[in-house]
């Protein structure tokens, strides 16, 4: 069974449009230690939905893991993993609307909003995609 995560990214440096052209991106420049902790626990199938920061603050798509972590090459302190794009989601679910769902309450997204990569639970995973408008279906 995949794990679930959720990876923020800029849309005006790189997003999930630029994922879905490229078909695969190295995810890299994540340099918290406790994102990098996130990132080293990623393995192959894990299923991520990718957020959009700066004004736009909403998740956007579904990534999946290709494989577990491996040294960054421009940094081999750091971790990285190759993503990619599985489907945007039907409807960007933003964060007034996650922080709005009691569901949420102990979610990093709501609690450490700089976090850059964190788990996020199977149930909240279901919660964002029937938020999203889709019905939600096991990975």
């Amino acid at each position: 069974m995949p794990n679930f995560w959720l990876v923020k990214t800029e849309p005006s440096v790189y997003s999930f449009a630029d994922l879905e052209r490229e078909g695969r991106a190295v995810w890299d420049g994540v340099t918290n230690n406790l994102a990098q902790k996130n990132l080293r626990r990623f393995q192959a199938r894990d299923q991520v939905l990718v957020y959009h920061t700066g004004d736009e603050k909403q998740v956007v798509g579904i990534a999946t893991v290709l494989a577990g972590p491996y040294p960054d090459p421009q940094n081999t302190a750091l971790v990285v993993v190759d993503l990619k794009p599985d489907r945007p989601l039907p409807r960007p679910v933003s964060l007034a609307e996650i922080k709005s769902e009691a569901r949420f309450s102990d979610s990093p997204l709501v609690r450490l909003p700089r976090l850059s990569v964190m788990p996020v639970t199977p149930e909240q995973w279901e919660v964002v995609l029937e938020m999203s408008g889709r019905v939600p279906t096991a990975p």
